[in-house]
């Protein structure tokens, strides 16, 4: 894996990740503690991949 396909990556989970914590304020305001409690763990596990992806990246 080339360093851009990393930093590509790594700015698309970025995307995601901001996209996914507006949904979050959005759960919130309307009332769904079960979904918001799925959306805390894909955030938690995009902070996971993207600590990996910034791992090779500097290992490049």
């Amino acid at each position: 894996m080339t360093a851009q396909e990393i930093q590509a990556q790594i700015a698309e989970l970025k995307m995601d990740y901001v996209r996914l914590q507006g949904d979050m304020e959005k759960l919130e305001s309307t009332g769904h503690p079960g979904m918001i409690e799925k959306a805390e763990q894909r955030l938690a596990n995009m902070e996971v991949q993207l600590a990996e992806l910034n791992k090779k990246l500097a290992a490049l």
